[in-house]
């Protein structure tokens, strides 16, 4: 980095007066003054080109606002010895603004509860009522190895330390800031008394629900005009909420994105006009088998490492490259290996369209620890990420064996307890497994039956199937870990698994979000949405979305009409 210029006058101390200043205000008083910035610059400049050789001069800054003076330091040249050069501060991150009217009260459900033990901490600054009828219900939730109990214990010991911290009074209400969550600046208040409501006849007054409905009602009318609002994930609740004339809403903190098509892709294309633009920056070179190119342009601003890039236009010839590298307004592109062409087949599977051949270059590539496979039925998700899982086991020996799991989460009716061992239990569970590995070993067509027997003898030793259930404490070390089914996963549990990889792990992710069938779980709250927002731009991550699907004409056609 070179040095800025070496000064020119004599530095100047502050004067007296200048030391005992008082300390300037916070930001609010920075909004007031900035439309009066123009005239301090100004004055700054006075004050400093006014100085003599001899005379004493006050800093520029001393009695400009935060803004203003860093400002004024863009603006003046301070006069200090290059080694005191300062350093642009980072930008500031977008906070999300807070709330400015009228803090609200929340009645939380149970469901809500349980599906996220630290949604008390995830409302800001309003208050938060929990009727007792939902303290009974988180205690006969309590019992079993579920996650729903789990979250339930987990509440439970939530409340118990807010409840056990010092001057706690559960009748004016517990401060939500007194565990460490700074960020909740509301209360907690409980039911310790009745409450005087009347519903419709037609709703059982025993139901757990309908006597949290009470309360909201009761509520309404005591703190009357204050806004009392329920949150449940139970989506009748609210409709039978709302037909009583109660402010109801459902818990948002869950979901990662509003919408479902906000979900970030993996792979962009560049606009038509790119290689006119591109002509004079542009620089490439080869290295191997791969040319890479240095781009610029705001175009760099819009991409994440390790993003597929492509080119396609009539009568040009087409580019498909890969974000290696992201530098101030520069960016790295690297082009792909070409899995479209029979010589470099994978297990004897070489890839039929544009967002497959990016995923097998992820797939393939020993320096992605996490890919990320989202598309719907028939787009070869596990077909790809099993040939490429048996080429680096078997052939490669990068990895030592398959481990495949998946959620068991039924489509229709649950069909009782499964015999045998941890491995047969599973079994029915990974039917697209077998239907996989009996696509691959008919590609080895060359050694006979005997021979494809023993071939499938060996790939069964190298897979091993597991259950989620027993994956808390495991730590893989050198495993080709394929979770399929993931978008039936909680982010709890996506976290649970990726935390397992051990060194020289490589985990894969698989799903179609069009097909949950986990309870309370959506497109925007899925274990498989977070995994690809959170890994996004990790430059040993990468995610693609499989548009197009591959299995059959029927399956096709099936999927865009039913």
């Amino acid at each position: 980095m070179p040095l800025p210029p070496a000064p020119t006058k004599r530095a100047a101390l502050l004067s007296a007066d200048a030391l005992e200043a008082p300390v300037r205000s916070h930001a609010k008083t920075t909004r007031k003054t900035e439309h009066a910035e123009p005239a301090h610059k100004t004055a700054a400049l006075d004050l400093f080109d006014s100085r003599s050789g001899g005379g004493e001069a006050q800093h520029p800054a001393a009695y400009l606002p935060k803004e203003s003076a860093r400002q004024a330091k863009d603006t003046v040249s301070y006069h200090k010895e290059p080694q005191a050069a300062v350093r642009p501060e980072p930008a500031a991150k977008a906070k999300k603004p807070r709330h400015t009217g009228p803090s609200k009260l929340f009645v939380l459900d149970t469901n809500v509860l349980m599906h996220d033990p630290m949604c008390l901490f995830r409302f800001e600054e309003h208050d938060i009522f929990l009727p007792m009828i939902v303290l009974e219900e988180l205690d006969g939730h309590k019992k079993g190895m579920t996650e729903v109990a789990r979250n339930a214990r987990q509440t439970s010991r939530t409340l118990d330390a807010l409840a056990g911290t010092s001057g706690a009074d559960i009748a004016k209400g517990l401060k939500l800031d007194t565990t460490g969550h700074k960020e909740a600046g509301g209360c907690l208040f409980f039911q310790t008394k009745v409450l005087d409501y009347s519903l419709p006849m037609s709703l059982p007054q025993g139901k757990a629900d309908n006597q949290i409905l009470g309360v909201v009602e009761a509520l309404r009318k005591e703190y009357a005009p204050r806004e009392v609002v329920l949150v449940s994930k139970d989506i009748n609740m609210r409709v039978k909420a709302r037909a009583l004339g109660l402010a109801t809403d459902d818990y948002q903190n869950d979901k990662t994105l509003e919408d479902g098509d906000m979900l970030y892709a993996g792979s962009l294309a560049l606009p038509a006009d790119f290689w006119t633009r591109q002509s004079k920056t542009i620089e490439s070179w080869q290295q191997g088998s791969h040319t890479f190119y240095r781009i610029t342009g705001p175009i760099v601003g819009s991409l994440l490492i390790n993003q597929f890039v492509f080119f396609e236009a009539p009568g040009e010839p087409p580019l498909y490259a890969r974000v290696t590298e992201i530098r101030a307004k520069t960016a790295v592109l690297k082009t792909l290996k070409d899995y479209t062409h029979l010589k470099n087949a994978v297990w004897g599977i070489t890839t039929r369209n544009r967002e497959q051949n990016f995923a097998m270059n992820l797939l393939m590539d020993p320096e992605v620890d996490f890919v990320t496979l989202a598309g719907t039925a028939g787009t070869g998700k596990t077909l790809m990420a099993l040939a490429s899982g048996l080429t680096q086991v078997l052939d490669d020996r990068r990895y030592t064996e398959i481990i495949m799991t998946r959620a068991t989460v039924s489509v229709g009716e649950d069909i009782g307890f499964l015999p045998g061992t941890e491995e047969e239990k599973m079994g029915p569970w990974m039917g697209a497994l077998d239907d996989n590995l009996e696509v691959l070993g008919k590609n080895d067509s060359g050694s006979g039956e005997w021979g494809r027997a023993a071939t499938n003898e060996l790939i069964r030793s190298r897979i091993k199937v597991k259950s989620m259930n027993f994956m808390r404490g495991r730590t893989f070390l050198n495993k080709y870990v394929i979770i399929d089914e993931a978008q039936n996963l909680t982010p709890k549990q996506m976290k649970t698994l990726i935390t397992r990889a051990g060194p020289g792990t490589k985990i894969i992710c698989m799903g179609n979000l069009a097909q949950i069938d986990t309870p309370y779980l959506t497109e925007g709250s899925s274990g498989m949405t977070y995994a690809v927002d959170r890994f996004k731009g990790w430059p040993h991550g990468g995610h693609i979305t499989l548009a197009r699907g591959e299995r059959s004409r029927l399956a096709d056609f099936a999927s865009e009409v039913l």
